[in-house]
């Protein structure tokens, strides 16, 4: 158990500090509410109604996500690969190559396709 309680620790001190830090918020910041400050904010312009379902976003939008997860995932693998780089040989070696090959195709794919072109 002494094994853990440097981590418990840790997990406690950040507990506190998260529950620390909302309640010193309520009660250290400003009770002035009135209606524009509760209201919507769109760059000082009047907010445009939202449709009853909430709206529909582009597909673009989840594109570019899930091509962010992508490469967050990658950078993951990427880490580990480059601390033991030096014990893993030609194996390691020739699979990481085969993990960025398939990772840079649909990225050129995509690229090509406009996939990356914000408008």
């Amino acid at each position: 158990m002494n094994a853990y309680a440097p981590i418990l620790g840790l997990i406690l001190l950040a507990a506190v500090f998260a529950v620390g830090s909302v309640a010193f918020s309520v009660v250290a910041g400003p009770k002035r509410f009135n209606r524009a400050r509760l209201d919507s904010y769109e760059c000082g312009i009047e907010p445009t109604p939202q449709p009853v379902g909430g709206g529909r976003f582009p597909v673009k939008y989840y594109l570019t996500a899930m091509t962010f997860i992508i490469f967050d995932i990658e950078i993951i693998f990427l880490y580990p690969w480059a601390v033991r780089f030096d014990h893993l040989g030609v194996f390691g070696f020739v699979a990481m190559v085969t993990f960025i090959f398939l990772i840079t195709v649909p990225f050129i794919y995509e690229w090509r396709r406009g996939g990356l072109d914000w408008d």
